[in-house]
């Protein structure tokens, strides 16, 4: 971490679906030289294992022990997350239609994100510190974060960003989306929320670079 961040331990990134999260906190955790965790990708591990095991997504009893008993590695290289289930290399998978179409209903279930939560906590606590993004990081995981933050863009950018990653047609994206934000926002358990103390920031019409410069300027007026 440089000089002027050194105090800052645990920097903790919410935001809805495809709004940059991913993107923002891999390229900050690299600025200032710390872990990332994407817990997106711990629950879509899950997902992985659900849907491998041919276990019905909607079971929670089910879905809660392939939780409580799945091997689930996650790891930080070269700027890119590799994420390990079960032994398997998972990190393709877990980004493609099937486990997208079921990690909303995954991730819902109390038993998962409870046993989640605290595999966070210990990974991030082994390291020191991180950056870490996802849904509920301020709220839930990391109520006591350094810093916490909300990136977000309207649907429609970030319906256009995920066609000009993965394909496909934008108006159908965008439903999916609107759909996801749903979900996220009104499930009972750890909903998508603005933290208290949150920072908002709107990354539409924004680039990369000029959002890592924003958030490292919050850091440094601390």
């Amino acid at each position: 971490m440089n000089e002027a961040n050194s105090d800052v331990r645990i920097i903790a990134i919410d935001g809805p679906a495809g709004a940059g999260k991913s993107t923002v906190g891999r390229a900050l955790a690299a600025e200032l030289g710390v872990g990332y965790l994407d817990t997106g990708a711990m629950y879509r591990g899950v997902t992985f294992a659900v849907l491998r095991r041919g276990v019905d997504p909607n079971d929670l009893d089910a879905v809660g022990e392939v939780a409580r008993t799945i091997d689930l590695q996650i790891e930080d290289i070269g700027g890119s997350t590799r994420l390990t289930v079960d032994g398997l290399d998972a990190t393709a998978e877990v980004r493609g239609r099937a486990v997208t179409g079921s990690v909303s209903a995954v991730a819902a279930n109390s038993v998962v994100r409870t046993e989640m939560v605290e595999r966070q906590r210990r990974w991030v606590a082994e390291r020191g510190g991180a950056v870490i993004e996802g849904r509920d990081i301020g709220s839930v995981v990391f109520p006591d974060a350094d810093l916490k933050l909300f990136v977000t863009a309207s649907a429609r950018i970030r319906a256009e960003r995920r066609v000009a990653e993965i394909g496909g047609d934008v108006d159908e994206v965008e439903a999916s989306i609107i759909d996801r934000d749903r979900k996220d926002s009104s499930r009972s358990d750890s909903p998508l929320v603005e933290a208290s103390g949150a920072t908002v920031v709107d990354t539409t019409g924004m680039s990369i670079v000029e959002v890592v410069a924003r958030i490292t300027s919050m850091l440094a007026a601390r």
